[in-house]
């Protein structure tokens, strides 16, 4: 079995190493729950974050996989094949987005959504842009040349949304599920943009430099972070730069 060295966090939970192809498989609805995840994919974060932030480290299991090289047997415990994936009470749970929701309301307090109507509307109006914004700053990555006017109305959205209600740094004022849908994301292109394209994401952009210098302040969010240079080239092995 090929195992990656276990990362610790800041909180000193000692995490299990990385799966690969020739690791067996745990067993499957003993009661315990599972969430199949990477180390390094950002959605998988997603899930990860919100363990954290919720105190779920006992509850839940990580079986992180290495996803160039993963167990054959997860095909079978989630025919997509991608993570993350969440194994509870004898289902198995996919899609980030639904992931970090279920989480929250299946699971004890904190809860991570809103009990005002206005902010939980804004909130799933930013859930399901955040697929969008993806997109456009990828394509920006990808492309040739200077930062994509796409790339630039998603981070002008992003500033302008963050401000909206002013009773705190996030995008509901209180971290939510909404910050955790963008952290690793955001915080991953200040990175990348920089590298990538000489461009700096924060730069005109107040609310964005506050938000990343924020998420950096929640232990949830920072024992998920990764080493910087290893996402950078891992990005862009994936985007053939």
């Amino acid at each position: 079995m090929r195992n990656r060295s276990p990362v610790i966090s800041s909180d000193m939970e000692a995490l299990p190493p990385t799966l690969a192809s020739t690791a067996e498989q745990p067993p499957l609805y003993d009661g315990t729950t599972r969430l199949y995840m990477s180390y390094m994919c950002p959605y998988a974060q997603r899930a990860w974050i919100t363990r954290n932030y919720k105190g779920l480290q006992q509850e839940i299991k990580l079986v992180p996989m290495d996803m160039a090289d993963k167990p054959e047997w997860y095909k079978k415990v989630y025919p997509s094949n991608q993570v993350p994936s969440l194994e509870h009470n004898k289902r198995i749970i996919g899609e980030s987005l639904d992931l970090i929701e279920y989480i929250d309301s299946n699971f004890d307090s904190p809860k991570l959504t809103s009990s005002d109507p206005e902010k939980q509307r804004f909130a799933e109006e930013l859930l399901e842009y955040s697929d969008a914004f993806n997109r456009a700053m990828l394509d920006a990555l990808r492309s040739k040349g200077p930062v994509t006017a796409e790339a630039v109305a998603a981070l002008d959205k992003i500033n302008s949304s963050l401000p909206k209600f002013g009773d705190g740094p996030f995008f509901l004022g209180q971290f939510s599920l909404v910050d955790i849908a963008y952290a690793p994301f955001i915080d991953g292109f200040q990175i990348f943009f920089a590298d990538i394209k000489n461009y700096d994401i924060t730069e005109g952009r107040v609310n964005i430099r506050i938000f990343i210098e924020e998420i950096n302040k929640i232990d949830a969010y920072t024992q998920t972070k990764q080493d910087p240079q290893v996402l950078l080239a891992l990005t862009k092995k994936k985007l053939g730069i």
